[in-house]
C-alpha cells in the first residue's frame, strides 16, 4: 500500500543531532570541565598579591636604621607556599627570592587602621610575683591625737611616732612598749626622720620648727628657722649630711644639717607641699604638691630638672623603691596612684582599685607596695606590675567613730616584713605577713 510507505514517522537522527547541539550550546558553559590556564592564573595571584600583601612585604627605611646592622631576624608571619604556587608567585611579583618571607611590618603606603594599629606597642604579659597574704598584728595606744607621722630606725629596734598632741613617742618594735616621749613641738608633728649616720632624731610639725633631738641626751640640739608657715614633710639626703623639708609656703629648703645654714629654696610650686622623697644620684630631691604637680630638682643648682603633671587632684604621698630607681605617687581622685621611672620622669603606670584620698604610700624591698586612704581602706599592691592582691579596711579602735578611720601615715620596718601605719583614732597598727 502506498499509504503504508506514506505514513511512516521521520527519522530521529537528524531530531537528535539538532537537539544536542541546543543543549551543548545552553548547558556547556556551565558543566564543561575547567581548562587549566597558567596565564589566567598567574595574573590572578599577582592581584592578590599586590593587592593584600604589598604593603606588609618588608619593614621600612625608618624602621631597618632604628634596628641597625645587628638587628635580629624577621620572624615569618607566613608559612612559605607549595613550590608550584610559589613558581606562580615568583612569576607574577618578578622576583626570585626563594620563599621571601612576608612579614607584617608598616609602611608608608598602608591604611589608617594599619598604622593606627602598628603605633600601638606591643604589652609584654608581666605576670605578677606571689606574695602573701597580710593581717593586723598589733594595735598601740598612747597618743592622744591624730598620729601624722613615723620612722623606723635603721637598726630596727624601734621607730618614732609623731602626732597632733605635739609629743613624739619612741616605741620598742619587737614589744610594742613604750620607751619615751619627747616634748617640745607646740603643734601637730608632721615629719620624722632618723640619722643613719648620726644619733640623730628630726622633727617637724605646723608650728614652723624643724628640731634634731640627741637620742644619747633625748633633748634638742639645733634648731633650723626659715619656713614661713606649717612644714608638713621632712626627709634626709641619703648620701650626705642635708635634711630637706616642705610646706605650706609652696617650697621646699635644703639646709645643712651641722650648721643650720639654708643652702637652697626649692621654689616653684604654687600650693603647699605635702610629700617630699630624697635619692643619692639626681634628681635628688623630688617634691609632690597640693598643686597637682611633681617636680624633680637638682640641688646642686637649686632648679627644678622636670615637672610632672600626671596627676589631676593633689599630690599628698610618695614613695621611692629601694629595688629599682622609681616611685610612686598618690593624690586624690580615681585612678590616683601612679609609677614613674627614674631619673627621666617616664609614666610606668597607673594603678586602678583604690577609689580614695591617698594619705600615705610605702615600698619594701620584696616589692610590696602599700596605699591608705583617708576613708580606711588599704590596699597592698604588687610593684612590679601595679596590680592589687589585697584589699582590707582599718577599723578603728573600739569608741572612736566610723569616720576616723583614716590612715596618715605609713612605713615598712628594715625588713619589710612589718608595715606599722598611724591614724585618725589614734593608734598605732602594726601589719605582718601571714606565716600560715
Amino acid at each position: 500500500m502506498a499509504t503504508t510507505a506514506e505514513g511512516q514517522l521521520p527519522p530521529l537522527s537528524g531530531l537528535l543531532a539538532s537537539s544536542s547541539r541546543r543543549t551543548a550550546a545552553i548547558f556547556a558553559s556551565s558543566f564543561a570541565p575547567s581548562l587549566s590556564d597558567e596565564l589566567s592564573s598567574r595574573a590572578k595571584l599577582a592581584v592578590k598579591i599586590s593587592n593584600e600583601y604589598e604593603a606588609v612585604r618588608e619593614l621600612p627605611i625608618g624602621m631597618r636604621e632604628q634596628q641597625g646592622p645587628h638587628a635580629p631576624k624577621q620572624r615569618k608571619a607566613i608559612e612559605g607556599p607549595p613550590p608550584e604556587t610559589t613558581r606562580l608567585i615568583e612569576a607574577a611579583a618578578g622576583t626570585t627570592a626563594p620563599q621571601a618571607a612576608l612579614t607584617l611590618a608598616p609602611t608608608s603606603n598602608q591604611t589608617p587602621l594599619h598604622r593606627a594599629l602598628s603605633l600601638r606597642k606591643q604589652q609584654r604579659e608581666v605576670k605578677p610575683d606571689y606574695h602573701p597574704q597580710w593581717r593586723l598584728s598589733r594595735v598601740i595606744s598612747g597618743h592622744l591625737g591624730w598620729v601624722r607621722s613615723v620612722a623606723v630606725e635603721p637598726g630596727n629596734k624601734w621607730f618614732a611616732t609623731g602626732a597632733g598632741d605635739r609629743v613624739i613617742k619612741i616605741w620598742d618594735l619587737a614589744s610594742g612598749e613604750l620607751k619615751i616621749s619627747l616634748t617640745g613641738h607646740i603643734s601637730t608633728v608632721r615629719g620624722l626622720a632618723v640619722s643613719p649616720r648620726h644619733p640623730y632624731l628630726f622633727s617637724c610639725g605646723e608650728d614652723k620648727m624643724v628640731k634634731c633631738w640627741d637620742l644619747e641626751a633625748n633633748k634638742v640640739i639645733r634648731h633650723y628657722h626659715g619656713h614661713l608657715s606649717g612644714i608638713y614633710a621632712l626627709a634626709l639626703h641619703p648620701t650626705l649630711d642635708l635634711l630637706v623639708t616642705s610646706g605650706r609656703d609652696a617650697s621646699a629648703r635644703v639646709w645643712d644639717m651641722r650648721t643650720k645654714a639654708q643652702i637652697h629654696v626649692l621654689a616653684g610650686h604654687s600650693a603647699t607641699v605635702g610629700a617630699l622623697l630624697t635619692a643619692p644620684v639626681d634628681p635628688q630631691v623630688i617634691t609632690g604638691s597640693m598643686d597637682s604637680t611633681i617636680r624633680l630638682w637638682d640641688i646642686t643648682a637649686g632648679k627644678t630638672m622636670m615637672t610632672l603633671t600626671h596627676h589631676k587632684k593633689s599630690v599628698r604621698a610618695l614613695a621611692l623603691s629601694p629595688s629599682e630607681f622609681s616611685f610612686v605617687s598618690g593624690s586624690a581622685g580615681g585612678n590616683n596612684i601612679k609609677k614613674f621611672k627614674l631619673p627621666g620622669g617616664e609614666l610606668v603606670y597607673t594603678c586602678k582599685g583604690h577609689e580614695a584620698i591617698i594619705n600615705c604610700m610605702s615600698v619594701n624591698g620584696d616589692g610590696v607596695q602599700f596605699s591608705g586612704g583617708d576613708n580606711g581602706s588599704l590596699t597592698f599592691w604588687d610593684y612590679k606590675t601595679g596590680l592589687p592582691f589585697q584589699h582590707m579596711d582599718d577599723i578603728p579602735q573600739p569608741g572612736s567613730l566610723d569616720a576616723e578611720a583614716g590612715v596618715f601615715c605609713s612605713t615598712f620596718d628594715m625588713t619589710g616584713t612589718r608595715l606599722i601605719t598611724g591614724g585618725a583614732d589614734k593608734t598605732i597598727k602594726i601589719y605582718a605577713e601571714r606565716t600560715e
